[in-house]
């Protein structure tokens, strides 16, 4: 029951507001409590932000019986299958620009997939700690510690770990900018990387067509420019067409998913881009621990 809580649009608005500006919300017992108030039974089905300790997400669960959702509780399922007993060969799929983000990410796949492929921005700082000069490609800052540490870790384990030969280059990230393929270890002092080469999109796309299981997060390069997008549509048709377990998760992965057509191809389009990666790294997530305390 809701209590009549509909009737509160305005009441419930504000409180929207005030859990967007205050970040001391989990320790915000009053709050919780008048939350609380408008509902008998607390459902959480925004794993979204599961990873995030609100008053909204683990404050109520404290004071009413709390209950996963419907998409909470596949989200949970399918991911939990990805660190459990994932059908093999087990292929994770990493872009996007930040390899910081992906660190815990990438030292727990290394322990349970078969090969980690590596793309986007973040492909950058990994190949530069291998001593390669990658030109203006963006290089995430004070990543040099940790890319050397997941070199380090990939050379210890039976995990193909994967970088890309080939890159797509231009002197700008801009609609009509001229762009040529260099190979990854000869990528101009003036040029800047955007998207992975045919021929690593091609080794990334037979890869994933084998695979028992995929998980993909983060795109191959800048999707939103033409130009820039061959590479992340090919892998995310590889992975669309692949016959086993195929998980997406991100934000701009599950954009460029859907910019292509490809969502309805995907056996789960993840909601939660950090939620999903945390849990995936093995940390707990507040919003799952409180309805199991609830």
């Amino acid at each position: 029951m809701f209590n009549g809580a509909f009737e509160k649009k305005e009441y419930l608005e504000a409180y929207v507001a005030e859990e967007v500006a205050r970040e001391q919300m989990a320790s915000d017992p009053a709050l919780a409590a008048e939350l609380a108030s408008l509902a008998d039974v607390y459902v959480n089905d925004a794993f979204g932000t599961a990873h995030r300790a609100h008053a909204s997400t683990v404050g109520v669960p404290r004071v009413l019986p709390g209950l996963a959702g419907l998409l909470m509780a596949r989200e949970l399922d399918v991911l939990g299958r990805l660190l459990s007993d994932p059908a093999r060969p087990f292929v994770v799929l990493l872009g996007g620009a930040k390899v910081s983000d992906k660190i815990g990410v990438i030292e727990k796949m290394l322990t349970l997939a078969d090969a980690i492929l590596i793309g986007g921005a973040m492909c950058f700082p990994l190949l530069r700690s291998q001593g390669l000069e990658v030109g203006r490609s963006r290089v995430e800052e004070g990543t040099g510690d940790a890319a050397a540490q997941v070199l380090a870790a990939a050379a210890t384990s039976s995990c193909d770990f994967v970088l890309p030969t080939d890159i797509v280059v231009a002197p700008e990230a801009a609609e009509g900018a001229p762009g040529a393929v260099v190979a990854a270890d000869a990528i101009p002092a003036g040029q800047m990387g955007l998207d992975i080469g045919p021929a690593t999109a091609a080794e990334f796309a037979r890869r994933i067509s084998g695979a028992g299981t995929v998980f993909w997060n983060g795109p191959m390069g800048l999707f939103e420019i033409a130009r820039f997008a061959a590479g992340t549509r090919e892998v995310g048709e590889a992975v669309a067409a692949c016959a086993g377990v195929t998980v997406v998760g991100g934000g701009d992965t599950v954009s460029a998913v859907r910019a292509f057509g490809l969502t309805d191809r995907i056996t789960h389009v993840s909601t939660g881009g950090g939620a999903s990666m945390e849990f995936l790294e093995g940390k707990p997530l507040p919003g799952v621990e409180a309805l199991l305390d609830a």
